[in-house]
Formats: C-alpha cells, structure tokens, sequence
C-alpha cells in the first residue's frame, strides 16, 4: 500500500473540530492489538489504555495495584494493532503524583510506546503536572469527578458532585485544567446537570462515563459494554452485546448510539 492510501490516524485538532461541529465523540477502553483493530474498524475515535486492567484483566478488586510497566506493554499492545484511533495511555498510580518532573518521564515511556496522549486523574492538586506535561510536548486528559485512585480516600465508587460546593470545585478544576492545556476532560460518576455544566465552562471537549449526555462524547470499558466482566456493573453501563451478531457489530452499536444520542439515555444517568 502506497503512504498515499494509509489510513491516517485521528489528530487531536480534529476530535476538538468535531466536538465543536457537535458531532459526538466515541471512546473506549482498550487492552490489546486485536481488540484495537476491531474498535476502530468499528468506528471508535479513541483507544483508552486504562488502568481499569487491574479489574477487567488481572481480576484485583481495584486499579491502584496495576504498575507502569503493565500499562506501557498493554499501550504497545494496542499501538501495534491501531491504525487510525487516538491512543490514550491511562498513568497508573503512583506514576505521576510525586512530582511534574517524574510523572514527565513516566509519561515519556507511554508516548515512545505508541500513545499520542496520557490521561491523569486529579483535580487541581494536578493542574500544575499537567501544564509541566503540555509544555513539554505531551497531550493530557484531565480526568475529574470519580477518580478510581482515589477510592479509600473517597470511600467508595460513589458519585461525585452532588453538593453545591462540590459542583463548583469540579467546575474550577475543570477550568483549571483547560487553562493549564489539556486537550480532553473526562468526567466520571457526576449528575448529569453538573456535568453539563462543566461541559459549557469549557472549550475543549469533554468525555463522559456516567456523566450524563451533555457532553461532547463517551467512554465505556470494553469488558463491559461486551458483558464479559463478571462483576458488578455500574448504572452508567449498557450491555451492547445483547441482540448483537459479534463482537465487532456490538463496538459498532455502541458507536452507532453514542453518535445518534440515543446512549447514554436516562436510566445510564445519576
């Protein structure tokens, strides 16, 4: 195939063009190069690494135990079977809360691995790693709302956002995130109205996993969108295997609804 005729892969600037034409946009976690190639054959824009693994692979009970080096093999895992998605590598814990300095070269290690992007979770105790990170040539995405790193401190996968005061700090973090340069926000677990909210303080997209529809796009976990995880399944999840003739053809309904806004509907919402 001449360089001509290669797909070419999805740049940021076009995922923000997108959401700004309102078109919505499609996320979805992902582990290895075989279930990349399906996702985005299926029409899936974004391949996040996650650490969600340490659940769905290795069967922990949380995402805190999942190390560096495991989410660097599942990246080049993924890199090597993604053609045109955006690869997002989810940083683990402990990977980049010590320092800017440090979580920029744990981060290096995902880029040089195959992703065009890192994911950090944190509210404004993490603005500043993300502007060290962005100026240094390294795209982020903020992840606020139900960070799972922080679960003991949080006291459980709970929603977030659901007082006055907390609203307004998921909004300031989310702003301060922006205006510290990164390119996505995702938002997990909030009331719909609040993330909407944050949604419309923003100029850069923002995705959603139990966030309510207005947002600019959604993300799911592979294993559960595909009902392979036998463990408890959140609200927010719908089970895209049911009445589906494969597993491609179940990646592209999920496409299909997030791109029509007919998911996530009311019952996926708090």
């Amino acid at each position: 195939m001449s360089a001509q005729n290669e797909a070419k892969r999805v740049t940021i600037p076009q995922l923000q063009a997108r959401a700004r034409d309102g078109e919505k946009l499609v996320m979805l976690t992902c582990y290895d190069a075989s279930f990349a190639a399906i996702s985005e054959e299926a029409g899936v824009e974004m391949l996040l690494v996650g650490d969600s693994l340490g659940m769905v692979i290795q069967g922990r009970d949380s995402t805190l135990a999942v190390t560096l080096e495991e989410v660097e093999y599942h990246v080049r895992c993924v890199a090597a079977g993604s053609r045109t998605a955006l690869v997002i590598a989810d940083m683990p814990f402990g990977s980049f809360q010590e320092s800017p300095a440090r979580a920029m070269r744990n981060c290096a290690r995902m880029m040089a691995a195959g992703a065009q992007m890192v994911k950090l979770e944190g509210g404004a105790a993490m603005v500043e790693t993300t502007r060290f990170l962005v100026e240094r040539g390294i795209p982020v995405c903020a992840h606020i709302g139900l960070t799972p790193q922080s679960v003991h401190v949080l006291g459980g996968y709970r929603v977030q956002g659901r007082s006055e005061d907390s609203a307004a700090r998921l909004v300031a973090d989310a702003r301060a995130h922006e205006e510290a340069g990164a390119s996505l926000v995702l938002m997990e677990a909030i009331p719909a109205a609040v993330a909407a909210s944050v949604a419309k303080a923003l100029t850069v997209p923002t995705i959603g996993i139990g966030a309510g529809p207005d947002v600019s796009g959604q993300v799911l976990v592979l294993y559960d969108m595909l009902d392979i995880y036998p463990g408890r399944k959140a609200r927010f999840v719908r089970n895209f295997m049911q009445g589906a003739p494969s597993v491609r053809a179940a990646i592209a309904a999920y496409v299909k609804a997030v791109k029509d806004k007919s998911f996530p509907a009311p019952e996926h919402c708090f």
